[in-house]
């Protein structure tokens, strides 16, 4: 089984989905000739022709705009915006019509579209290019929101969103882009949107994160004694969230830490955290922590690390979370 990195891992799902459904298309930004700014659509249109794999004017309310069209005419448009931060002008074609057209055609028309989107922090980039806007789309039904951290759940998960009959945001942490390799099959296969993945078990508390703090979370683990038990759960899909999953180790650990790389109010943590009370109130030994990045845009490269969830501050959070 070949070892592959994040890149390889989406880039052979698209190939291989490509290949599978002629109805799957790629486009935007320099996804064609250039094969995309991070290189993750590199030699695709060389394999598959520039009608399918097909640069785009610089026009993010454009591209998405034309990936509805496709979508509505029984097309699998998978759509690129270069960076996170350049969202902002899709929002509208996003929110106000992709999230809705199964309610407001009354399931007549769905919209299979997987709009990629590379995200996060620790890559020094300028502004507009490290933000985690996951919560922002969590906040409107009908669109599904992933962000896998592995190159294994990566492949998977795009290929389940690409075959979704809903749209989906699937959100590619920069961090992990290059950062390790790991086996991932050949084959065809899928990794469940909605399931989260309990990357670790334990007893003493539940570290819940996504994306690119796994890593930071796995690094926190190592520097704490050995005696404390964590379990640690990969979320995966931010929205519909697997409640489930987090509710049953809630109520066997009675603490829990939640790790994310987005400004703290109104974040995904709080929203875990009301359901942890909800459903773990007579469980909790301790209130929920929240180990987050702060309200304020992300800082330049010199002060990037300080910004972002690092493994001291989640280390930090535990202890207190334990001692409470």
């Amino acid at each position: 089984m070949p070892e592959l990195n994040l890149v390889q891992a989406i880039n052979q799902a698209l190939a291989q989905e490509m290949e599978r459904d002629e109805r799957v298309v790629v486009l935007g930004e320099d996804v064609g000739l250039n094969g995309g700014v991070f290189r993750v659509t590199e030699g695709l249109q060389a394999k598959f022709g520039r009608e399918r794999v097909v640069d785009t004017p610089l026009a993010e309310s454009g591209i998405i705009g034309a990936s509805i069209g496709l979508a509505m005419a029984d097309m699998r448009p998978v759509p690129e915006i270069q960076f996170e931060g350049f969202l902002g002008p899709a929002y509208d074609q996003l929110v106000n019509h992709a999230a809705r057209f199964r309610t407001r055609t009354r399931g007549a028309i769905t919209i299979p579209m997987t709009v990629r989107v590379p995200v996060g922090g620790g890559i020094h980039a300028p502004e507009l290019h490290s933000d985690s806007p996951e919560a922002i789309y969590s906040h409107s039904p009908g669109l599904k929101v992933l962000m896998p951290s592995t190159p294994y759940d990566a492949k998977g998960m795009l290929l389940a969103a690409i075959r979704d009959p809903d749209p989906c945001i699937f959100f590619e942490p920069k961090r992990v882009y290059r950062s390790f390799k790991e086996e991932v099959p050949e084959g065809d296969y899928e990794v469940p949107i909605g399931q989260a993945k309990v990357v670790s078990e334990g007893d003493d508390i539940t570290v819940v994160t996504w994306g690119a703090p796994v890593f930071q979370c796995l690094a926190a683990m190592d520097e704490l004694p050995d005696d404390v038990s964590v379990e640690l759960i990969d979320l995966r899909t931010i929205y519909p969230m697997d409640t489930d999953t987090i509710i049953e180790s809630v109520r066997k650990t009675g603490r829990c830490v939640v790790v994310h790389e987005a400004p703290r109010t109104a974040g995904m943590g709080a929203e875990i955290a009301t359901v942890i009370q909800e459903a773990c109130f007579l469980h909790l030994e301790a209130p929920v922590q929240r180990v987050t990045g702060f309200d304020t845009v992300m800082p330049y490269y010199k002060l990037e690390l300080d910004y972002l969830p690092e493994s001291p501050r989640i280390v930090q959070a535990v202890r207190e979370c334990l001692a409470y």
